[in-house]
């Protein structure tokens, strides 16, 4: 059990610190945009990079580099995240998994729902999918800070929920947030999937492959019209998630490697010999054997991208400038429509979901966790941060527009944190920490 429970809780760390990075940089972003050097904060973000040459060149502000480049890392680390929960994790069993399915689909809808209602009969109908997202750094950020003594189960619920909740805004993305599509593009985008899933089938294990093929995909995908960064998730989806060596059988060539190399050990010696090199080596690669390549790179890849690409995209997308006051900005109809989906949204259905879930029998209530937990984890689902800032500037192209709907996914993000921080604080007060 607790070899099942350390890799969970390493993750849970790690997102939690890349949240709190996260804080730290929207902060940072929103000053910066709104100080006496205000202007060379726009100007940075603003600037054109170029790379590459002829048909292949790529010329793009540097934001766009960061929604489009970097951020297409982050969505094929959200690729591997879903493919290892649907292949080994909270999603592979369906009774386990509905719990968090049913909350997610609750706190996707009714949040859309608002939305729609609230900017009926305006040109902000389209910003109907920015409120259906939630953060999984920012609310792991606030879940690790109030609520310590939560159980595991409570972590493990909220991280299945945005997890699903990802998954479907890659969905909306791709569906309904891509511009005009062009053929040529796209068809090779096509074929490079192909070929990823071809090497899958062909037993290929080497990550760097895919990595390559998947490159040519963002590639493609970006010039076809369709949002890159769903070439990264695409990438994920085709990446092994089985090993070489099972671990029975990597416990049993571990210990006759070890032996070998203790027996080939000299009197005094201090510094490994060749044959004992050969061993280390052949160690090195059982290791590497033991572990599939989705593992490995979901490893590699969430420190970097918890700890410098998402502050990053936080850094580039968070400043909005107040030319007005903070009321008029979010009275505009698009932040009326995100702070009413998060904020009410949310919550009422996630919790609504899970119930109707848990009454019909569908999922049951995880041991040791109580209601009190589930509603705080419905109130952190309305922290929307990330992946909300990211549909909105799909969503809207006017900039006062995007600035208003910032502000109010910023608003209703600070709200439901010190809610839901508030309710899980209180919620797991009794009893011993989580150990």
């Amino acid at each position: 059990m607790q070899a099942l429970v350390r890799p969970f809780e390493a993750f849970f760390r790690s997102e939690a610190a890349g949240g709190m990075l996260l804080m730290v940089a929207a902060l940072v972003a929103l000053v910066w945009a709104n100080s006496p050097a205000a202007e060379s904060y726009f100007a940075l973000w603003n600037a054109t990079f170029t790379l590459g040459g002829g048909p292949l060149v790529i010329a793009k502000p540097l934001v766009l580099w960061v929604n489009d480049g970097l951020m297409a890392i982050f969505f094929f680390l959200v690729g591997l995240e879903i493919k290892r929960e649907i292949v080994a994790g909270e999603l592979s069993n369906p009774r386990q998994a509905a719990l968090s399915v049913a909350a997610a689909i609750g706190g996707m809808v009714v949040p859309a729902l608002l939305f729609l209602a609230v900017t009926a009969g305006t040109d902000r109908v389209g910003g109907w999918g920015v409120p259906m997202a939630t953060d999984i750094a920012f609310a792991i950020g606030v879940l690790a800070i109030a609520g310590r003594r939560a159980p595991l189960a409570v972590k493990v619920f909220l991280t299945a929920l945005a997890i699903v909740d990802d998954l479907a805004a890659v969905l909306v993305i791709a569906f309904f947030y891509t511009a005009s599509v062009k053929l040529v593009p796209l068809a090779v985008a096509g074929v490079a999937l192909v070929v990823l899933i071809g090497m899958n089938r062909a037993g290929v294990m080497r990550p760097a492959a895919y990595v390559l093929v998947g490159v040519v995909l963002w590639v493609a995908m970006l010039k076809s019209g369709v949002h890159a960064t769903i070439a990264g998730v695409l990438t994920a989806l085709t990446i092994p998630a089985v090993q070489r060596l099972d671990a029975p059988a990597f416990a049993e060539r571990a210990q006759e490697i070890v032996r070998e190399f203790a027996a080939r050990m000299k009197p005094e010696q201090t510094a490994p010999n060749a044959e004992q090199a050969y061993a280390i080596a052949r160690l090195r690669q059982a290791a590497e054997d033991a572990e599939s390549p989705l593992a490995r790179l979901e490893h590699m890849l969430h420190t970097p991208v918890a700890l410098l690409i998402m502050p990053i995209f936080a850094l580039a997308n968070a400043g909005v400038a107040f030319t007005g006051s903070p009321a008029a900005t979010l009275s505009d109809p698009a932040a009326l429509g995100v702070m009413a989906g998060l904020i009410v949204g949310k919550p009422v259905g996630v919790l609504l979901m899970a119930w109707l879930a848990i009454k019909t029998g569908l999922a049951v209530k995880p041991d040791g966790v109580t209601w009190g937990h589930l509603v705080g984890v419905a109130l952190l689902a309305g922290i929307g941060f990330t992946m909300s800032i990211f549909i909105a500037t799909l969503a809207f192209d006017a900039p006062a527009v995007l600035d208003s709907a910032k502000a109010g996914i910023f608003a209703a993000s600070l709200v439901m944190g010190i809610a839901g921080a508030v309710v899980i604080s209180r919620a797991t007060r009794t009893g011993p920490p989580t150990p």
